[in-house]
């Protein structure tokens, strides 16, 4: 038998990924709590306990016959952007969001789109990459270790008619998705990439809901527990120009409808290579109108 060592540096070495450690939740009948700002009266960022676990984490680009966003849960698109400054919200708005739906239609089919939140996020080399990536008060948010997925089936639900605030609207849309596009600023990512998980490696069970607190509000997630058929892939090396689409909901059945997602060391990058830097964006698709 192949020890996670050994497997390990013929991971890195050859062509077929790398081994890699991904934070899992450890559940333990309570709903985990997380913080997206300072926990009040000396609460923890995170209630829940999590494992690291070493995974292989397969090259996408190398990886044979890949399917589609909707069968997999996550593509990747050659789509250069004309913002300058993806920190200047008023250029987000004018440029980044056309370009935003476009490529989520094209990503999906669907009929109509609407960019509903976006964003950037620094890796903050003093902060462990395994972490919910929000341990300092007011600092940006760093990358986000713990596999997870931003929506569950209620949440996912909820967002519909959050995005969509005409009623008669929202009550003309079939069948609809969320989807993230996550793109890499400034230089090629070696430091903390991002994995996905095939949609079609992940069960129901798999997952528990998660709680995330804000100043004003409570979001819900799902975290994942550790299942060794979960099968792992990255994109090594993305550059600025391209752009991961992953499903974050879909409200029908039969298609990939959740795609669990960390940030991960990649093992032996080079001594000096920077931070991290990336944008992601979430869009609601419509992908069927009901019949009037």
């Amino acid at each position: 038998m192949t020890s996670i060592l050994e497997e390990r540096r013929h991971a890195t070495t050859g062509h077929g990924g790398v081994v890699a450690r991904l934070s899992y939740v450890l559940p333990d009948g309570t709903t985990p709590v997380s913080y997206a700002y300072p926990p009040p009266d000396g609460q923890p960022w995170e209630s829940a306990r999590f494992e690291d676990v070493p995974m292989h984490i397969a090259d996408a680009r190398r990886a044979a016959g890949l399917p589609s966003l909707h069968e997999c849960g996550f593509a990747l698109f050659d789509a250069p952007s004309a913002v300058r400054d993806f920190k200047d919200p008023a250029e987000l708005r004018a440029r980044y969001e056309p370009e935003l739906v476009e490529l989520a239609l094209a990503a999906t089919q669907g009929r109509a789109a609407w960019v509903f939140d976006h964003l950037v996020r620094k890796r903050d080399p003093a902060q462990p990459t395994l972490s919910f990536g929000r341990t300092v008060r007011g600092s940006a948010p760093t990358a986000n270790g713990r596999v997870h997925n931003d929506y569950t089936e209620a949440s996912g639900q909820r967002r519909l008619r959050l995005v969509l605030a005409d009623e008669s609207l929202a009550r003309a849309v079939a069948r609809y998705c969320i989807v993230n596009v996550w793109r890499p600023l400034a230089h090629p990512v070696l430091d903390a990439p991002l994995a996905v998980c095939d949609a079609r490696s992940v069960t129901p069970g798999d997952a528990v809901v998660g709680e995330v607190r804000y100043p004003r509000r409570r979001g819900e997630i799902y975290l994942y527990r550790h299942a060794a058929r979960h099968r792992w892939y990255y994109y090594p090396g993305m550059r600025p120009h391209e752009t991961l689409v992953f499903k974050q909901y879909d409200s029908a059945e039969g298609v990939a409808r959740y795609t669990p997602h960390a940030a991960f060391e990649l093992p032996d990058i080079p001594p000096g290579t920077p931070p991290r830097q990336s944008i992601e964006a979430r869009i609601l698709v419509v992908m069927e109108w009901r019949q009037p």
